[in-house]
């Protein structure tokens, strides 16, 4: 049975439809190990209570939700995933993640997955992909071992620079990327 990662930042109008890919991931008998942002563990929001997330995700999985930097540290030299799911990744997290800064419990375990060289597969959700974010999209494009959910415009009438992946190609994707391959196209 394959371990995965599943990390969840604070895209919190897409936490539905992660939450139903975990669902789909743990039913095709995918041990996954939960992992949240400290904002993603934390803020309450239009789109539902941190409390009832965690509650919802721990129970589909049978883990712990990982949401502290102590937690997520022996990600790495326990050599516990297979594959690091990082979906929704938010703009914030993208730039953390290309400039090597590991101050959340995602970005550590990403950090921590990377050195035993396995890959990561991130689901972009961010307002400012085309903008500010596209710079960092660009530089973990060129990792060999990061591979990303084939992601498209979300809105390009009000939200001209914003993009969100294809939830569900995620079970897709992260086949390919256990196999060192991406799933195209990347932007559709």
């Amino acid at each position: 049975m394959k371990t995965y990662g599943y990390a969840l930042t604070g895209s919190f109008c897409t936490f539905k439809k992660t939450v139903e890919q975990i669902r789909k991931l743990s039913e095709s008998e995918v041990n996954i190990i939960p992992i949240m942002s400290f904002n993603a563990a934390g803020l309450n929001t239009r789109f539902g209570k941190a409390k009832d997330f965690i509650e919802e995700i721990e129970k589909i999985t049978g883990n712990k939700v990982i949401a502290t930097i102590t937690e997520a540290e022996p990600i790495g030299p326990k050599n516990l995933l297979d594959l690091l799911i990082i979906s929704p990744c938010t703009g914030n997290t993208l730039g953390k993640l290309a400039n090597g800064i590991y101050d959340t419990p995602v970005t550590l375990a990403a950090k921590a997955h990377l050195r035993n060289e396995r890959p990561v597969l991130i689901g972009v959700s961010s307002n400012d992909s085309l903008a500010a974010s596209a710079e960092n999209i660009g530089k973990l494009l060129n990792n060999k071992l990061i591979f990303f959910i084939p992601m498209r415009q979300d809105d390009s009438e009000k939200k001209p620079r914003s993009v969100v992946c294809d939830f569900s190609k995620t079970q897709e994707a992260a086949l390919f990327a256990l196999n060192g391959k991406q799933l195209q196209p990347i932007i559709f």
